[in-house]
Parts: C-alpha cells; sequence; structure tokens
C-alpha cells in the first residue's frame, strides 16, 4: 500500500522536498512478457503451418480458376476427366461421354438409375445387377439413331419393329400362346418346322393360310388326325402328281385291274379307299371297307 504525507508549512519557509521514493511502471514486465512473447510466436507458428498446409491442399487437389483435380467447370456444364468414384447419390440432367471414348458404370453391388417426378417419386428405374438387370417403367423403348422403334414392351404388348425377327436358339422359339404374324421362315437352305409336342397345331387367316416350299418338301405328322377345313370354298390339290401310297383297297369286286387303274373313293365318315377302276364308278360296289 502506498501512503502519501502532507506538510503544512508558512510563507517563507523553506522545505527540502525529498526525492519521490515510489516510481510507477507501465507495461507488462518479467515472466509475464516472457510467456505473451511464447504466445505470439506459437500463433506465428500454427499460422505458418496452416499457410503451408494451405497450399499443399491446393497443390495436390489441383486447384485451379477453371476447377478442381480433374473436374472442370464449363459454361456447358462440368467435364471430369479419368476415373472417379461417387460414394453418395449423384444428380444430374445429362451425362454423356467424350467423342473418342466410351462411358462407363460400375459398381460392386449393382448400377441403379432413377428417375422422378415433382413430388420426388421413381416413375422409371434401371437396375443393372451381378445376376439381372432390371427395368421398371411404364413402357420399354429402344430405338434407332434416326428415332425408328425397334423394341417396344408394355403392359398390354410387346412390338418389335424391325424388318426381321431372328431366332438363333438351337430350339427355335417356344411361344406358350397364340402368335400374330404376317410370315414365318427359315433361313436358306435350313429346314422350318412348327411343332406342338403335347397338343394340337392351329394355323387360322381370314384369308386363308400359304405354305410354300420354294425348293424342298411339305410334311405333315400327326399322332391323331389331320383335318383341312375350308368353311366357305374347295379344298385343292394343285400338282402334278398327288400320292396316297396308304389307301386300302375296296373289296367286293375284281381284286386287280388289268390297267392298274383305279379311282379313290369316300365313305360316309370321310375314309378314302381304292376302288378299280371301270367304265363307270365302282364306288359302291367296293364300299365293304366303310363297314
Amino acid at each position: 500500500m502506498v501512503c502519501e504525507q502532507y506538510t503544512t508549512t508558512s510563507e517563507g519557509t523553506h522545505i527540502d522536498r525529498p526525492e519521490n521514493q515510489h516510481v510507477y511502471k507501465i507495461g507488462i514486465y518479467g515472466w509475464r512478457k516472457r510467456c505473451l512473447y511464447l504466445f505470439v510466436l506459437l500463433l506465428l507458428i500454427i499460422l505458418l503451418v496452416n499457410f503451408a498446409l494451405t497450399i499443399w491442399i491446393l497443390k495436390v487437389m489441383w486447384f485451379s480458376p477453371t476447377g478442381m483435380g480433374h473436374l472442370r467447370v464449363m459454361k456447358d456444364g462440368l467435364r471430369l476427366e479419368g476415373e472417379s468414384e461417387f460414394l453418395f447419390p449423384l444428380y444430374v440432367k445429362e451425362i454423356h461421354s467424350r467423342v473418342d471414348s466410351s462411358l462407363l458404370l460400375q459398381s460392386t453391388q449393382n448400377v441403379t438409375v432413377n428417375a422422378r417426378n415433382s413430388e420426388e417419386e421413381v416413375t422409371g428405374r434401371l437396375k443393372v445387377g451381378p445376376k439381372m438387370v432390371e427395368v421398371q417403367s411404364q413402357q420399354f423403348q429402344i430405338n434407332t439413331r434416326d428415332g425408328k422403334p425397334l423394341f417396344t414392351v408394355d403392359e398390354k404388348e410387346v412390338v418389335v419393329g424391325t424388318d426381321k425377327l431372328r431366332v438363333t436358339g438351337p430350339e427355335g422359339a417356344l411361344f406358350e400362346h397364340s402368335v400374330e404374324t404376317p410370315l414365318v421362315s427359315a433361313d436358306p437352305f435350313q429346314d422350318l418346322r412348327l411343332e406342338s409336342p403335347t397338343r394340337s397345331l392351329s394355323m387360322d387367316a381370314p384369308k386363308g393360310v400359304h405354305v410354300k416350299a420354294h425348293a424342298g418338301t411339305i410334311e405333315a405328322l400327326s399322332q391323331m388326325d389331320i383335318i383341312f377345313h375350308s368353311s366357305d370354298g374347295t379344298l385343292a390339290l394343285d400338282a402334278e402328281t398327288v400320292c396316297l401310297p396308304k389307301l386300302v383297297q375296296g373289296t367286293g369286286g375284281p381284286a386287280v385291274s388289268s390297267q392298274r387303274l383305279y379311282e379313290i373313293c369316300v365313305c360316309p365318315d370321310g375314309k378314302l379307299y381304292l376302288s378299280v377302276a371301270g367304265t363307270g364308278t365302282t364306288c359302291h360296289e367296293n364300299s365293304h371297307v366303310c363297314l
């Protein structure tokens, strides 16, 4: 504590004033001053380290006025060079590769592309997994470069827009239900076979069914019956030779014709048989085969 003394004197009295015994010093001295300088030095070191780290990060990440690393900011969007890995969903309007390279999307699990509406509901989804490619949409369509549809699938039908649908499997094509097509043909020098192993085979057309073999034969094989039916018209066998090698010969007349000429007769149930030809018809005489 500083004590101040006051002395009272009269006029004409000279008193020698003692020198100031108490000096007030302003500032920080001693260990406080050393701690302050040490703290300032520590802040300066931290500042230099942070500045060096910032320069190092800018150099490693390849920061530039146009982008960062392989990422470039262009006037029409972003350009990314090389391979990149995205850990979270990527939202973009359009993705395309360079002219001289292909676009590759790969993942250790699956690759999923979603399309959403304004309410964030998924309206379309393309999922490429390790075992299956799944498309979820109201309609799936593949087009050519000029926009012509090649393959279209929706809930009601499947449309193939090519001029020719080629099936190259060794077992052909399997259809569980009906097939509607204007033409069914095989490759050149290959056989065309329409087969139903356990059921019947039916070919219907409002204006007729045309079966043609330009350089071969036509065979119709069946375990039961083969029926040719025309509701309004005739059944015509237009050929130079019509062979029925396994027709039975009717009984009741001469066993063998001297000229080996026969006529084809029809039973009431539609069965065909041979009858020895004569000057007139002999079907009635040899109709015992119909009994």
